[in-house]
């Protein structure tokens, strides 16, 4: 039987949809390639890092935080006393980011978010400096050790874990009544007691508020506060009389006369001792001459001799010199 040459309307369909769904599948891969950079012209740079966690061929490369390219290769160098360069990545970089990546630029290992994939990512340059070719050496920065991190987050964990225990022990000790924390939220006598002092305390208050006794008065009348103003004032306006009379206390205060008077007075009086100490007058003599002093002890005792034989026998010194006519 002879086949019909003429397309029925359902084979036209079929190939209709079959179109479309070509047509839907080369612009998904358009799209993603555009987004992806799958078709974009790309050079390659050059990295040595100690180690490479997380890092896989085919990885993500970024510029900026926006992705850039794919990680081409990584490998192994050959062991040697440099532990720095351990592996050599090769990554692929869109051309039309070239002239953001520079002599200056480094590159670090970034984690997208805080446990995402590990991406190698490029800090841009600046115009200061050439832009870097193909197969040129990008130098490493520093980046944050996040396993570092979590081990000491998993300490700080354990000392909270710690801290929580011993808060419970505490909060337990408290509820049982132990210590004076414990005393003042589980014993009612000691309530009582304060209590009762924050009552006297309160009588003791309003005592003292009685505006007939004395504190009441100090707190309400304002007598005393007007008189000790007034002294204040009193006493200003004597200093200030004081300060400007001619009076004994002014003159005190402003006048040197007196301390001239008295520096001179002081002269005189030490020049007179010095004259005394080292002059050949009497009082000098007197001072310093033993001799002179002996004799004076030796005519003094001797007086009082003839005066104790005076009272002993008075008639012998007075004989002949009474007579009666």
């Amino acid at each position: 039987m002879k086949r019909s040459t003429f397309i029925t309307w359902d084979q036209l369909k079929v190939g209709l949809m079959i179109l479309v769904a070509l047509g839907l599948i080369v612009v998904a891969v358009v799209k993603l390639g555009q987004t992806t950079g799958l078709f974009a012209k790309r050079y390659n740079l050059v990295a040595f890092l100690p180690s490479a966690s997380g890092l896989v061929e085919g990885g993500g490369v970024t510029v900026a935080g926006q992705q850039a390219g794919v990680i081409e290769k990584i490998e192994f160098l050959p062991v040697d006393a440099d532990t720095t360069r351990n592996l050599k990545i090769i990554v692929a970089v869109e051309e039309g980011l070239r002239s953001q990546v520079r002599g200056d630029s480094k590159a670090k290992i970034r984690t997208l978010g805080l446990l995402g994939d590990k991406v190698f990512d490029i800090m841009p340059g600046t115009p200061r400096f050439p832009v870097l070719r193909d197969n040129d050496t990008i130098p490493i920065a520093p980046s944050a050790d996040y396993e570092a991190i979590l081990t000491q987050a998993s300490g700080a964990v354990t000392d909270v874990v710690v801290l929580t225990r011993d808060l419970r022990k505490i909060t337990s000790g408290v509820a049982r009544g132990e210590g004076t924390v414990g005393q003042l939220l589980t014993n009612r006598q000691l309530y009582d007691q304060f209590n009762t002092t924050l009552v006297r305390a309160s009588t003791l208050m309003a005592r003292l508020q009685n505006p007939n006794g004395t504190f009441g008065r100090l707190i309400d009348d304002p007598a005393l506060y007007r008189n000790m103003n007034r002294m204040l004032a009193s006493l200003d306006t004597l200093l200030v009389t004081a300060n400007n009379s001619e009076g004994t206390l002014g003159k005190l205060m402003r006048d040197d006369s007196l301390y001239t008077a008295l520096v001179s007075t002081v002269t005189g009086a030490d020049q007179m001792v010095r004259a005394m100490t080292t002059g050949e007058g009497t009082a000098a003599r007197l001072i310093n001459d033993p001799q002179l002093y002996d004799q004076l002890v030796k005519t003094v005792t001797d007086l009082n001799a003839i005066l104790a034989d005076v009272r002993r026998d008075p008639a012998r010194y007075t004989k002949g010199m009474i007579k009666v006519f």
